[in-house]
């Protein structure tokens, strides 16, 4: 008799589809110290609801943008408005290959 093998089963999410996020949370999706993301609400890089740092609830997106911010800083040295600036531009080339992309897709 042969073992049958059982079919693998992944699960997931979407990652912006995600909210009310703790601090805590958002800190260990990157590796990032709270007072970095701190720093970056206070910067507006991200805008949690909340009063304060322990009511904060962060969406899929802040937690998105705050990862990458993290890594400007950390992997470039880049200081807050630098990484808010590379987010606001990287954003911008995200939509417009998105328009390029419909285009493209309607010129068919």
């Amino acid at each position: 008799m042969t073992p049958t093998a059982t079919p693998l089963q992944l699960t997931g999410f979407v990652l912006e589809d995600q909210d009310g996020l703790t601090l805590v949370e958002v800190c260990r999706a990157c590796a990032a110290e709270p007072e970095m993301v701190i720093a970056l609400v206070e910067e507006g890089l991200v805008a949690p609801s909340g009063a304060a740092p322990a009511e904060w609830r962060f969406t899929g997106v802040h937690m998105q943008r705050a990862r990458v911010a993290v890594r400007l800083q950390k992997d470039l040295g880049v200081n807050l408005a630098g990484a808010a600036l590379a987010l606001q531009l990287l954003e911008e080339l995200d939509s417009l290959r998105a328009r390029l992309q419909l285009l493209e897709d309607s010129g068919r």
